[in-house]
């Protein structure tokens, strides 16, 4: 079992800084516009000789009312006919991208994001699901991961008998802060009663998994009130808790223009909120999974990274990273062998590409050897903060410390700090180091500057 977390200020101060989130390596900043549908169509047709298992993510856009917070690619309208045209692409691009696949390629996980997928009618649910069957090969024995966010606000018992009926088995609830001073500054009112109606469906109509998300350093937080939050929130028993850090962009998302600087806590309130609620959530056995993500000892992602088998993408931590990712919708990711494709992220561009049966791909990467060998280094220390370098060498045909000898004495400073043991064989992130993995990563990304830096948010 992985040492509990050690809280350490002053690693923290010298190590806090701005970068990336580490569920791809390169970055989608480091997207460009020479890929297009031509690139993802070879990738398909590998990934079917292959006979790849295939992860699945369809992006649902739409809100009903805006998040101040909120820096997803979404759509703010009640007008619930929109959805309908742009469920019509979805189609096309599903029937498109299926044709190039092998009936044999199961889909071993599947996600529903947004936005709010539960905009969309019962009766849409039912097609885009059916669509879905159809194309790919779904399990039906309810072995698979099929997982969906949800907004209390905008489900309730019919829609979770509907989305069990459909075959999800996991839900994601956004929750974020129950203080309604704080819901009130980022207009999200959603009260405790709400959440717990749709966690008192999910385990009677037996989902496997419930995950919340919270949010700290939103406006009007203080350590006190949300340590309330915190402490309400276990009570619920989720499987799995994501505690991320709002990044103040205001510049670059506009719904954050109305929050104003001054209801924002502080740097010294915000480490609170974090070092408060790791005190609460380890208490309550939560296990600290990595980035923002806790789990219970028995759910599967703790077990995986006991195992030595957790990994990561652009859903996050996931025990399905050998699969081929396909991303439907707008602004949707793929992740094929060594490509990254996105579509469009202009609902009204994306939706042209699929009524003029094209794919709206429309920029990407193919991955070189360099990006493979320190995507594989990232993600071994993002998962499980420890590195032998053999593994490296043997896999990738390298010396390790000749390879990596421009960022050699960084690691040996951040030995001597205290935030990892380093010796000829491995590097071993310190319990003192595991909230600062990010940095470490860092020095293994090549791209990085000060001047993207600052597009990411701080790692604490």
């Amino acid at each position: 079992m992985l040492d509990a977390i050690q809280w350490s200020p002053e690693l923290i101060r010298r190590y806090d800084h701005s970068g990336p989130r580490y569920t791809s390596y390169p970055t989608a900043m480091q997207f460009h516009g020479n890929i297009g549908p031509i690139d993802l169509v070879r990738a398909l047709r590998e990934s079917g000789k292959a006979q790849q298992p295939l992860s699945l993510y369809v992006h649902v856009p739409f809100c009903a009312n805006i998040c101040y917070y909120c820096a997803c690619n979404k759509v703010i309208t009640k007008n619930r006919d929109r959805a309908q045209p742009y469920l019509d692409a979805i189609g096309r691009e599903i029937s498109a991208i299926s044709s190039h696949l092998k009936p044999g390629q199961v889909v071993e996980q599947l996600h529903l994001g947004g936005g709010t997928p539960t905009f969309l009618s019962h009766d849409q649910l039912r097609s885009l699901m059916s669509d879905l069957r159809k194309h790919f090969t779904l399990l039906d024995d309810d072995s698979g991961d099929y997982g969906i966010e949800i907004d209390p606000r905008e489900a309730d018992w019919a829609t979770m008998g509907l989305l069990r009926e459909l075959g999800f088995n996991r839900i994601s609830l956004g929750v974020q802060d129950l203080d309604p001073q704080v819901q009130r500054a980022v207009n999200r009112m959603q009260s405790v009663e709400q959440t717990l109606a749709i966690l008192d469906a999910a385990r009677a109509l037996q989902f496997r998994s419930v995950n919340i998300d919270l949010i700290y350093g939103l406006p009007l937080q203080t350590p006190e009130r949300f340590a309330e939050t915190v402490a309400e929130v276990i009570a619920l028993q989720p499987d799995r808790l994501s505690l991320f850090n709002y990044a103040h962009l205001p510049e670059r998302f506009k719904p954050q223009r109305r929050i104003a600087d001054s209801d924002l806590p502080c740097s010294a309130d915000k480490l609170s909120m974090l070092q408060n609620s790791i005190t609460q959530l380890s208490a309550a056995g939560y296990r600290y999974i990595g980035m923002d993500h806790f789990a219970l000892a028995d759910d599967e992602l703790a077990v995986a990274q006991e195992e030595g088998t957790l990994q990561r993408n652009f859903q996050g931590y996931t025990t399905h990273g050998h699969c081929d990712l396909i991303g439907l919708g707008v602004s949707a990711i793929s992740q094929i062998g060594g490509l990254y494709c996105q579509n469009s992220s202009d609902l009204n561009l994306y939706q042209q590409s699929l009524e003029n049966h094209q794919l709206a791909t429309q920029r990407g990467l193919h991955c070189n050897d360099d990006d493979i060998i320190r995507r594989a280094i990232i993600q071994q220390l993002i998962c499980h903060f420890q590195l032998n370098f053999a593994d490296i060498e043997h896999a990738y045909n390298i010396v390790f410390r000749q390879y990596f000898s421009d960022i050699w004495p960084q690691l040996q400073q951040m030995a001597e700090d205290g935030l990892v043991v380093l010796n000829e064989q491995n590097i071993s992130v310190l319990p003192s180091g595991r909230l600062l993995v990010r940095s470490l990563c860092m020095l293994f990304d090549t791209y990085l500057c000060e001047q993207n830096r600052q597009r990411f948010s701080r790692v604490i």
